[in-house]
């Protein structure tokens, strides 16, 4: 059975106001409330001012062509993994950084937060980035994000898998463009990202 991954952004001052043990269960909610029209499969499905029933304090948004799984973004950092030995510097480092904040595997994402860690419910994450760590996502993109054609050559030498998730250069940067749009737009409002296990 695969793992899901649903990206939001989040308005970390009213993500504050929840008590640490609920704030789980509240962000999975806000995420993906009663009325969520499933027909959006690529991009915002909801920016505030949010519709009428839905929380003005998160923002979904939904990657195409992944289905909602998380392993296009496992596989990305696989490929990424396979590449990057092989592209120069000053790009591997600015990548290394824009990927290591938003695609990682914790320990314990079948398991609840201990209720006496204040800082366990996060742990449960896919991706976890408070407000003052978006910046450097940020800064990472504007070094990498305008050079991935520079990828393409050791990407189809090293990473490509016609077939597979993320087996072609033109799936692995769409995806990377995704997480771009994802972090612009929590910059932009001065909120975090989460990358909730639904």
């Amino acid at each position: 059975m695969g793992a899901d991954i649903t990206a939001v952004i989040v308005d970390w001052a009213h993500l504050e106001t929840i008590p640490v043990i609920e704030r789980r269960c509240a962000v999975i909610e806000a995420a993906d409330p009663d009325d969520y029209d499933e027909a959006v499969e690529d991009g915002w499905a909801w920016l505030p001012p949010a519709p009428e029933g839905f929380p003005d304090w998160c923002a979904r948004y939904e990657f195409g062509g992944t289905l909602g799984s998380f392993k296009p973004h496992f596989w990305a950092g696989e490929g990424w993994e396979s590449v990057r030995e092989h592209v120069p510097g000053d790009l591997r480092t600015a990548l290394d950084a824009f990927l290591a904040g938003l695609f990682w595997a914790p320990p314990g994402t079948d398991s609840d937060p201990d209720e006496d860690d204040a800082e366990a419910w996060h742990g449960v994450m896919w991706a976890y980035c408070p407000p003052p760590d978006v910046p450097a996502l940020v800064q990472a993109w504007s070094t990498c994000g305008p050079r991935l054609e520079e990828l393409r050559e050791s990407f189809t030498a090293h990473a490509a898998a016609p077939g597979k998730w993320v087996g072609r250069f033109e799936e692995f940067t769409q995806l990377l463009h995704g997480w771009a749009e994802v972090v612009a737009e929590a910059h932009h409002r001065g909120w975090g990202l989460l990358g909730l296990p639904i």
